[in-house]
């Protein structure tokens, strides 16, 4: 078979990349920009909501302190199911799951201050700014509607805009420091594209691809457990937090901590329990100073723990995660992942616009050659 031409490649990517762009703009817009908010999740909280992080100090009382103060602050409708330690000078969160009115799933976070466990807020997440955000960012607020695929999806896109846009920036017959250059045309718009194209396709490509990995997780948890070994999967599968525990939230703690002395806890999971069964285990994940997160589960009957080290599979899907979220890799990283989030509306716009003068160009060039043949009909 013939080689194919490069022209004919290069029109090919560039009618794929044209209409990929234009047809998922109003789905990669909102998408990517929720995205860009997103990084900077906990630093725009904080100046909108100070209330929530008015701490007084360093975590000084027992767990179940904070878990009684949350309880009475919740009432009898919903009951705590986990409670989130902080790293730095930051308020503990303590989380709750319920329905509301419509039966439509709440979870409701108690912000407490670390050495009083005074209540500092209670917030029903979904309702919130960045609730919103994460819903929209996720499954664009309709996940009865298959909206986790959907956005699994516009992923597969962003990631071929990105880099079929590598190909198509490239110079042709020119040097690459060449194709570096901002006035490559007299139009701003095609340079402005061309030039932010260029430096965010890599960083977008990577973002969109690990958003693919997080927007089917039991496909890619069957593909990468093919590859890599990974720790079954916790089942929570009750929604009824256990009422009456035999173990306090103390005593769980200091079993993990003897199970896992060098780790910090960071999240308590209460247990859970179908009604008539035994409740099931607590669950403690805990901060190494390697970086890497281990789970302790403890048998609420017997006490008896079982460590679960993260296997290289669960290394991967956490840094899958990280890198996707920008909150690894420090500060730099976290702009990058923020611009692969802002630069794609930027290039839907000036994509669009430049589609348009295309267009309108080649409509005035026919009606000019119409003209023309009407003025000069040939004999």
């Amino acid at each position: 078979m013939a080689d194919v031409p490069l022209a004919t490649v290069r029109r090919f990517l560039f009618t794929l990349h044209r209409w990929i762009g234009i047809s998922l703009a109003a789905l990669l817009i909102p998408i990517s920009l929720s995205g860009a908010l997103l990084v900077w999740h906990d630093q725009i909280d904080t100046i909108l909501n100070p209330q929530r992080y008015a701490v007084t100090g360093a975590q000084s009382l027992p767990t179940s302190s904070y878990l009684e103060s949350a309880a009475r602050a919740l009432g009898d409708d919903v009951a705590p199911a986990s409670i989130r330690f902080p790293e730095n000078a930051e308020p503990l969160i303590v989380s709750a799951r319920g329905r509301d009115a419509a039966g439509r799933p709440r979870l409701i976070n108690v912000y407490l201050d670390p050495p009083t466990a005074r209540v500092l807020d209670i917030v029903d997440f979904r309702s919130t700014f960045f609730g919103f955000l994460h819903r929209l960012h996720e499954n664009l607020t309709v996940p009865e509607y298959s909206g986790r695929a959907v956005v699994g999806w516009a992923g597969v896109g962003m990631a071929v805009l990105g880099l079929s846009g590598i190909w198509l920036w490239w110079p042709r017959g020119s040097e690459f420091l060449q194709g570096l250059r901002w006035a490559r045309s007299p139009l701003f718009t095609f340079n402005l594209h061309n030039l932010l194209g260029f430096w965010i396709s890599i960083p977008l490509a990577v973002v969109s691809l690990t958003g693919i990995y997080l927007a089917f997780p039991q496909t890619a948890r069957d593909a990468m457990s093919s590859i890599a070994a990974m720790n079954p999967q916790t089942q929570r599968l009750a929604r009824q937090v256990a009422k009456k525990p035999e173990l306090t939230p103390d005593r769980a703690i200091d079993i993990a901590l003897k199970a896992e002395p060098k780790a910090k806890p960071s999240i308590l999971f209460v247990p859970t329990q179908e009604r008539g069964e035994h409740a099931g285990d607590w669950r403690v994940q805990m901060h190494k100073g390697t970086g890497d997160e281990v789970s302790v589960l403890i048998d609420d009957r017997s006490g008896q723990a079982r460590l679960l080290a993260p296997q290289a599979g669960d290394r991967a899907a956490s840094w899958i995660r990280w890198i996707h979220e920008g909150s690894r890799g420090g500060l730099l990283w976290s702009i990058v992942v923020f611009l692969t989030g802002l630069f794609p509306a930027v290039l839907a716009l000036t994509g669009t616009m430049m589609w348009l003068r295309k267009r309108s160009a080649r409509k005035a060039l026919s009606e000019s050659l119409g003209t023309a043949q009407r003025l000069n009909p040939a004999e």
